[in-house]
């Protein structure tokens, strides 16, 4: 277990922080027997597609969707609808306030961690006014469970930088695909990191947010809580991932299955940009889905956009 106090998180980062350098020599993935060579020119989405009662929509083909880079039509070259492993976070609120939510938390995180897809690696971390790490990458259930247990919470709240911290450190997982799922109940109190850099590493990342706000009742919270619950809205919807604010804790769990079911159930696009200048810009990307029967039914999410490359 590694536990380091939010000064020391706060060093790590700035000491550890690397751009990954462009890549396209082959690249063999773990627990097969493929060769994936990597195209530094394509731009990947991993996009979830819903029915107006927010169930998950397969079998969808190429010719189903539309992509759209700053409003220009792209031509897709890559599509696959495949369950594939992924490198994932969990970052659970440990503070005090939680003492009496953590044990049906656990039970919902544990759920998570056994409908996700076998070979996915999963790390988790607990924080409070300090960050846990308390089990780094693996594909071991019974270590995640037992990580999740031996918790007892207690303390503050620093979720931005837990939130960065986690996104830095997902940054490691040999999955290509990447996503976060955050559980917390309190507004921010004790992060040295602004929600504005935050939510720009964010875009950086690569990584899907999704997020359990267990906040009050929309009509019963306190102004702090109602910039927390922006602020998690904005970071899920802006990487693709989704919110959530159920109004009971008793609600986590299949919340966390439903969350589970639509990381192995997405489509993945890919294209490559007709603007091919290296210029650092925010490219905003929509996908929309062509008309059909269903279409006006469907919604299709994916990240909101990202950033170009750079001249190295």
């Amino acid at each position: 277990m590694k536990r380091l106090s939010c000064l020391l998180c706060f060093l790590w980062v700035i000491f550890s922080i690397h751009p990954f350098p462009a890549q396209d020599q082959p690249k063999k993935t773990k627990d097969s027997d493929y060769t994936l060579k990597v195209d530094v020119n394509l731009i990947t989405l991993h996009v979830s597609v819903m029915d107006d009662k927010d169930q998950i929509i397969k079998g969808l083909k190429k010719e189903d969707f539309a992509v759209y880079e700053d409003k220009i039509q792209q031509e897709i070259s890559l599509f696959k609808e495949e369950d594939v492993p992924v490198s994932l976070g969990l970052v659970i609120d440990n503070s005090g306030s939680m003492r009496t939510k953590r044990e049906r938390v656990n039970k919902a995180a544990i759920t998570f961690v056994r409908t996700s897809n076998p070979q996915d690696e999963i790390f988790l971390i607990n924080f409070n006014d300090q960050i846990y790490i308390d089990q780094d990458f693996t594909r071991n259930h019974d270590d995640l469970r037992d990580a999740l247990e031996g918790i007892d919470a207690r303390g503050g709240t620093a979720l931005y930088d837990a939130i960065y911290l986690s996104l830095e450190h997902i940054r490691e997982g040999k999955e290509d695909k990447k996503a976060l799922l955050l559980i917390s109940d309190g507004e921010d109190r004790d992060s040295r990191y602004k929600f504005e850099s935050v939510l720009e590493f964010a875009r950086e990342s690569h990584a899907s947010i999704f997020v359990i706000g267990l906040f009050d009742k929309e009509g019963e919270r306190s102004r702090a809580q109602k910039k927390a619950a922006k602020a998690l809205k904005e970071l899920a919807e802006e990487t693709g991932g989704k919110y959530y604010f159920p109004e009971s804790v008793d609600e986590v769990e299949a919340i966390c299955t439903q969350v589970a079911h639509e990381i192995r159930n997405q489509y993945t696009l890919g294209y490559k940009p007709t603007n091919t200048r290296r210029d650092g810009s925010w490219r905003t990307v929509n996908v929309k889905l062509n008309n059909n029967k269903n279409s006006k039914k469907l919604v299709a999410r994916t990240k909101r956009g990202y950033y170009a490359p750079t001249e190295s």
